[in-house]
């Protein structure tokens, strides 16, 4: 530990020799000033700085570090090509959470910012499983995952039709996790993620600087694996389905095609006018999926409007409900674990603002990014294949998962906002 750089805090400003700096050296490492004013995201700019200086590995300590403080400089200190070793400080609870949130995030991040040469479909689908294996306890984890032809014959065409374009075919992972015993026990909650592991737009092809961090597009599914896999180690022990709709949209002779129309498992077809308004598409398969397990709590996540970034900007995570009550709770519960989460309007006339001529509904509207409203009417969609008139169901548009470069808080790549969130439901309302 004798090369291990310590970092502590000091409350109040830099003496008056070094301005407005956020940090100054001492003795054995550096002292982070904190500012009472907005502290979590003064030590997260602190911590960033600090990992430009070239540190691998640092230990906090002192009486200040609140666990929420350590958090907010393991964020800020870590990047995608360095995952960096921050040794926490506290009590043994404190540290313990702390590592199980390292441990979830690294493994989120680490998937969503890897090439997606390495990271296909069904390569996807295996690492989530393997995850979420290897913190559950012995014999609570059953899985099955789809392909191709598999897709077809269980229903879920609308996950075929998308990944079919790719020579690395569609999956779909069903996962049921069951620390209960009983095989016969309720399923409480049901997750879904958005798997497209990259997205070129397919026909309404994406321009370069677009498609460039289109391996991002699995943001959803790696953050509900994650969140889920929070929940276990922080004592989940209710029943839960994890669904991840897993595709690379891409273009050849058998990709669909705008004009196309698909027929979903529950009679709705869908007019397709937008080949990059794909990740409705999936979900809308895993969303049955989940209604089918007979879940009272259903929580889809995904990077999936353009829209919701314009709304919200890439520091919000954006929330849509029918059920008004409970997304007053999932905000309430963002709030408590420091994630910036906005409600977006949703409302049931949603549905029906994309037309169609052909079929029950477009895909999309057929202008540039979906048109006014776009991530509502994204969701107006989704809500067309869910329960109960979306009775327990929560959809979080992931617009701050992801950061294509380098800013003053952030590292380029993932962020794993909405994992503690998405875990602090299960935990509470499951």
């Amino acid at each position: 530990m004798s090369d291990v750089v310590q970092i502590t805090l000091q409350q109040g400003g830099a003496a008056e020799k070094w301005g407005k700096a956020l940090f100054t050296p001492v003795n054995n490492g550096f002292q982070i000033h904190l500012k009472q004013q907005d502290a979590l995201r003064s030590v997260q700019k602190a911590s960033r700085s600090l990992d430009n200086l070239g540190l691998t590995e640092v230990k906090l300590t002192g009486e200040l570090w609140t666990q929420e403080l350590q958090w907010a400089f393991y964020q800020g200190f870590c990047s995608a090509r360095k995952s960096g070793t921050v040794h926490f400080c506290g009590d043994d609870s404190t540290k313990m959470q702390l590592e199980y949130l390292a441990r979830c995030f690294s493994w989120a991040k680490k998937v969503t910012n890897q090439s997606p040469d390495d990271l296909y479909p069904e390569q996807l689908a295996k690492s989530a499983l393997a995850f979420i294996e290897s913190v559950a306890a012995k014999g609570t984890v059953r899985s099955e995952i789809l392909l191709d032809q598999q897709l077809l014959d269980a229903g879920w065409n609308g996950l075929h039709a998308v990944g079919r374009g790719s020579a690395r075919k569609p999956a779909m992972l069903v996962l049921d996790y069951n620390p209960t015993g009983d095989a016969s026990a309720v399923v409480s909650a049901a997750l879904v993620g958005k798997g497209i592991t990259f997205d070129s737009g397919g026909y309404s092809i994406k321009a370069t600087e677009s498609m460039l961090t289109m391996k991002c597009d699995m943001g959803g599914a790696a953050t509900v694996t994650a969140a889920l896999a929070l929940a276990i180690l922080q004592g989940l022990n209710k029943r839960v389905r994890l669904i991840l709709c897993c595709a690379e949209n891409l273009i050849s002779s058998n990709a669909y095609k705008l004009g196309d129309i698909i027929t979903y498992k529950n009679g709705t077809t869908v007019e397709i006018v937008n080949t990059d308004a794909e990740g409705r598409l999936v979900l809308a398969d895993g969303l049955m999926c989940a209604a089918e397990s007979g879940a009272g709590l259903i929580i889809d996540a995904a990077t999936l409007t353009g829209a919701a970034v314009t709304a919200v900007g890439s520091e919000y995570t954006a929330l849509f409900a029918l059920d008004k009550a409970l997304a007053q709770k999932a905000l309430s519960y963002a709030e408590t674990v420091q994630e910036l989460t906005w409600q977006l309007p949703l409302e049931l006339w949603h549905q029906q603002q994309c037309p169609s001529a052909y079929a029950d509904t477009a895909n999309s509207r057929p202008v540039k990014g979906g048109g006014a409203g776009g991530a509502s009417n994204a969701a107006g969609f989704l809500s067309r294949f869910v329960p109960n008139e979306g009775k327990g169901w929560l959809h979080f548009d992931l617009a701050a998962a992801f950061n294509n470069t380098n800013n003053a808080y952030w590292a380029a790549g993932a962020t794993g906002q909405g994992i503690r969130t998405i875990s602090a439901i299960l935990l509470a309302e499951a």
